[in-house]
């Protein structure tokens, strides 16, 4: 088994870490939007970063092409809908984190640049991607190296890197990365040490962390939230479900769904610091993306099928509606599978691009083979 992580809009996701197991749910509700095939990858990749630049275009860097990681990257052009080559980042990177700073460069920190489910060379060092040339440069390398973390974009502009993984346990440790200097500082500590978890900026200025993993398999159903002034994490009410690969999306009521891992979903409340239950998804996945659309409804597209043995992929995906508290079926993916990544586009569309065949869970030596396919999704 290798390590997969999600597509995350400042979010985490996948790991090397298996998902544990939870019950489906099935439905039969008319489908809505639908997918179209777009131009496909130039490698063939999963486990990738995805962000959109200030051009509308989209970096695609790092990754698993099913028998190396990946130092690559390419850039979508939704003007031609092509995939096309630009610089390679300093060094291969696969659970890494990637996003676009108040510049426009885009930070990419941490990872690892083995594939295997214990990698020993895990990545302290971060890079800078500017858009106008084209290329990655080094920055300032992290206080500790880690993967399966996540990365925050805070009001000051400032990054919040929380969390994460070194390889032997689950990080508590977290810190700021500051773009006038270059350089990543510590600041205060998650109150549960988890990796494979999600974290999202709230309309307040702080940051929600729910979920992931510990030391070992089993999920957190804690939650914590950073105060950007104090510099430190405070709990918050724990989910009601235990979670890991899963997704936060912040609404625009201000609250944040939080869906994945169990079929179950939960909004969570900043103002009172709760979490309630919402709609339950058609299909229980792990390792999905968590998209906010134009209208207001959320796209749950890809991941894995939780609870399987054959190391089923998911290929329908469904709408959140917000106004009502449920979800609603789409028409099925074309061509992307499992992991793969899940981009808002300038034009209302959702890019989605890579991913992978999972190979039975009977076989964990087996390779997943990654696709090079990508999808656009529209309503």
């Amino acid at each position: 088994m290798f390590i997969v992580t999600v597509g995350l809009v400042a979010c985490g996701g996948g790991g090397a870490d298996s998902a544990a197991h939870a019950g489906g749910a099935t439905g039969t509700a008319t489908p809505e939007g639908v997918f179209v095939p777009t131009g496909s990858l130039i490698v063939a990749r999963y486990g990738q970063t995805a962000t959109l630049l200030s051009s509308g275009k989209v970096l695609m860097a790092g990754g698993f092409d099913g028998e190396n990681v990946l130092a690559s990257a390419e850039l979508y052009d939704p003007g031609t809908g092509t995939f096309t080559l630009t610089g390679n980042m300093t060094a291969a990177r696969l659970a890494h984190t990637a996003i676009a700073l108040s510049d426009g460069l885009v930070l990419v920190a941490g990872g690892t640049d083995s594939s295997n489910t214990n990698p020993t060379n895990v990545l302290a060092s971060a890079e800078l991607y500017d858009p106008e040339t084209g290329r990655f440069t080094a920055t300032g390398g992290l206080t500790a190296a880690r993967y399966n973390l996540t990365a925050t974009l805070l009001p000051s502009g400032n990054v919040l890197v929380a969390g994460g993984t070194d390889g032997a346990t689950a990080l508590a440790s977290a810190e700021l990365y500051d773009p006038d200097t270059g350089t990543f500082t510590s600041t205060g500590s998650l109150t549960v040490a988890r990796s494979s978890h999600a974290a999202t900026s709230l309309s307040d200025g702080t940051v929600l962390v729910t979920g992931g993993y510990g030391d070992g398999l089993s999920p957190l159903a804690s939650a914590e939230v950073y105060d950007r002034v104090a510099g430190a994490f405070l709990p918050t009410e724990s989910m009601g479900r235990a979670r890991a690969r899963h997704t936060e999306t912040l609404l625009r009521n201000g609250k944040v769904l939080v869906a994945g891992f169990s079929p179950f979903a939960e909004l969570y409340d900043s103002a009172a610091g709760t979490f309630a239950d919402t709609g339950t998804m058609i299909q229980s996945r792990v390792g999905n993306s968590g998209t906010l659309l134009p209208d207001g409804k959320v796209l749950i597209a890809g991941g894995s099928v939780v609870h399987t043995l054959d190391g089923q992929t998911v290929g329908p995906a469904e709408l959140y509606d917000t106004g009502v508290g449920t979800f609603s079926a789409t028409g099925n993916m074309t061509v992307v599978e499992a992991a793969a990544n899940a981009t808002l586009l300038p034009n209302g569309k959702v890019l989605l691009a890579g991913g992978y065949i999972a190979t039975p869970a009977q076989n964990p030596d087996a390779v997943d083979p990654a696709l090079a396919g990508a999808e656009l999704f529209e309503e």
